[in-house]
């Protein structure tokens, strides 16, 4: 019963979404307050029928209703609860409800708190919204019904893919989601702005929260996944440029550069017509992800979907949404005004070189992502585009940014004294190439290029805590005066603040991880010891031992240095009987300093096993987990900025003296 209460729900949603694209758009046209205003109660609606579907759904996983295909195929009733809650989302058809259901909800959002958001462009921007989830609710409902009925029923399922059966991973999809569709919103926006014809310092204002809202989760999303590859997968990394996690990372960048983009819009009513364009590609890209996951042109453990109808259902959204919006943006945009002028040395400039080197950067990973599938589609071969490649292009253009990013804040909005803030990063300059030289003297190895970013890195952790002591005249007043001006400092500043330094802190940890990794895979039996970075590891024994749905191999290795007991690990190797698969569980000693990472694999062979030898691989990844801390810095960081008041949905109210922007015709 429960199964087809979720459908019905599903196409109650549809139809209120195909009223929603279609009625609030028609009243703006014509002026029709209570058609314009009918696009808050469907919104709302909307959220309401997905969010019974959705709850449907999960209530079927939790009870392991094997009556349902999706259950049956992604569950197991010896799962643990929290994995089969996660199943609710961890197969092609759950992911793509909680998909709508968080493209519902911003929809929502805009609908309950936009009280300042102008009646027209409201009702334009949720008919917009509308349209995209028309589009995802079809194709759910055609191509992916999530309660598709299996008879006759089988007594169990055939459990979750083991490698999903993670905490982190339970949390990862809905935070990149949210990355994902939140865009979705700025795009409506963007889209409603063009129709409208008008775009101005209050629509940037307004956008803003939204899209430092999918940035934070977007950003959270990633450093999870990248989290959970690193101790799950067992090879040790944090990155692959894997064309999955590239489609993800693509928005981040076009999102980060929209993120400064609207500032300037905002405060200098400039860069208009670049910051719509950011809004259209940033969400067009996280279109273009769905469509690379979901299409069968990849094999990935990211990968839902292999079925080629589902991939054209995609494509045909994705030339629609895309499509219509750039024809549409090529017949307004050249009306725009250009807005306030700049010198060429100013904040403004600053932030232009750093969307400049963002896209140009988002443009090198899209091309050395899709190039191999473009190659294989068009001649049959089979082309590797891997890290050497994306490290070759893509590191060169990150460092200047980074360098921008300290000089940037000392910069004056339209025009600024590039003496005066040279002056006042001489001496940060000098910290940051001592800090270079001292770690080649530390390090006496490893790459030139490492040493110039280790440098480049603590340029942009100092450059950024210069800029807040001078905000808040720290030393240049009593302490108590610099804490008081710190606390009327707007949240948006610190918030600045703390997400340079965060990133500042993650650069080091992807260096240190890569720059310096010791690494060592040796065949191992009971009593076996390996040396590296300075700790001795001793190879004791296996055990066999039973977890609630695997069981598992679990090596024990003591970790001594100099003589002295450091810690003992435990890494395992999982079997899964009903998935008929095995993963590694890695073991890890973690300090700021590095971690000792452990992991088991197969046997050497089968004679090897009965004399209990086995393969074990050994690293140690120096300051890997400033990635983690500096990923949590960026976050909050977003959040503190969120949180100020001047960013509150809604504010401020738009200027009746604003004229909108002539369209072509006129």
């Amino acid at each position: 019963m429960f199964p087809e209460i979720g459908q019905f729900a599903l196409a109650l949603a549809l139809g209120t979404a195909l009223v929603q694209s279609v009625l609030p758009m028609l009243g703006a046209a014509r002026g029709n307050s209570l058609w314009m205003r009918s696009a808050r109660s469907s919104s709302i609606a909307q959220l309401v029928f997905i969010g019974i579907a959705f709850a449907a759904l999960m209530r079927s996983f939790v009870v392991s209703d094997f009556t349902v295909r999706n259950v049956y195929e992604n569950s197991h009733s010896l799962k643990p609860m929290l994995f089969k809650i996660a199943g609710t989302w961890g197969s092609h058809e759950g992911s793509l409800l909680l998909w709508v259901l968080i493209l519902a909800a911003f929809g929502a959002g805009v609908a309950l708190f936009g009280s300042n958001i102008p009646v027209a462009l409201k009702a334009r921007t949720l008919s917009v919204q509308a349209w995209i989830s028309t589009g995802f609710l079809s194709f759910l409902l055609l191509t992916s019904n999530p309660f598709e009925r299996v008879f006759p029923p089988p007594l169990d399922g055939n459990d979750l893919n083991p490698l999903l059966q993670d905490v982190g991973l339970a949390m990862h999809p809905p935070l990149l989601y949210f990355g994902y569709v939140g865009f979705s919103i700025v795009f409506s926006f963007a889209v409603a702005a063009l129709i409208e014809g008008r775009i101005d310092a209050a629509w940037a204002r307004w956008v803003r929260p939204w899209t430092l809202a999918a940035w934070m989760s977007l950003t959270a999303g990633i450093a999870l996944g990248s989290w959970w590859a690193y101790y799950e997968l067992g090879w040790g990394g944090w990155w692959f440029w894997d064309p999955v996690e590239n489609v993800s990372f693509m928005p981040w960048l076009l999102g980060t550069a929209l993120l400064h983009s609207a500032i300037v819009t905002e405060k200098r009513d400039a860069f208009k017509s670049w910051t719509i364009l950011l809004a259209i590609l940033t969400f067009s890209l996280s279109l273009l992800g769905t469509f690379i996951v979901r299409s069968g042109l990849l094999t990935s453990v990211h990968a839902f979907a292999v079925d080629p109808e589902r991939g054209l259902y995609i494509l045909g959204l994705l030339g629609v949404s895309i499509g219509g919006s750039l024809t549409l943006y090529a017949w307004r945009a050249p009306a725009m005004e250009g807005g306030g002028l700049f010198t060429p040395v100013s904040r403004e400039a600053g932030l232009l070189i750093n969307n400049l080197l963002l896209t140009t950067a988002t443009g090198t990973v899209l091309f050395g992502t899709l190039y191999p599938l473009f190659t294989e589609a068009l001649s049959g071969d089979k082309v590797s585009v891997g890290p050497p490649f994306f490290n070759a292009t893509f590191i060169p253009m990150m460092l200047p940014l980074v360098v921008m990013m300290g000089i940037g804040p000392f910069l004056s909005w339209k025009r600024a004294d590039l003496k005066g803030v040279f002056q006042r990063l001489r001496f940060i300059a000098v910290l940051a190439g001592l800090a270079g030289l001292a770690t080649w003297y530390v390090a006496r190895g490893g790459p030139a290029l490492a040493y110039l970013s280790v440098a480049i890195a603590v340029w942009l952790l100092l450059a950024t805590m210069r800029e807040w002591a001078v905000r808040i005249k720290l030393l240049d007043v009593p302490l108590t005066e610099a804490i008081r001006r710190a606390r009327n400092l707007p949240r948006a500043a610190h918030g600045m603040t703390l997400a340079h330094a965060g990133l500042a802190i993650a650069m080091l940890g992807f260096i240190g991880s890569s720059a310096w990794k010791s690494e060592e895979i040796v065949f191992v039996q009971p009593g076996s010891v390996i040396e590296i970075a300075d700790f001795d590891v001793r190879f004791d024994d296996v055990e066999r031992v039973r977890g609630p749905n695997y069981i598992a191999d679990r090596g024990t290795l003591t970790v001594s240095r100099e003589g002295e007991f450091v810690t003992t690990l435990y890494p395992e190797r999982r079997s899964y009987p009903v998935a008929q698969s095995t993963t590694t569980e890695s073991a890890i000693r973690s300090t700021l300093a590095g971690d000792l990472y452990a992991s088991l694999a197969e046997p050497a062979s089968e004679t090897a096993a009965e004399q209990g030898a086995w393969t074990l691989r050994i690293l140690y990844e120096p300051l890997v987990n400033f990635i983690w801390i500096g990923s949590a810095m960026l976050v909050l960081g977003g959040g503190l900025s969120l949180s100020d008041r001047r960013l509150r949905v809604g504010a401020p109210r738009r200027a009746s003296r604003s004229t909108p922007v002539a369209t072509p015709a006129e």
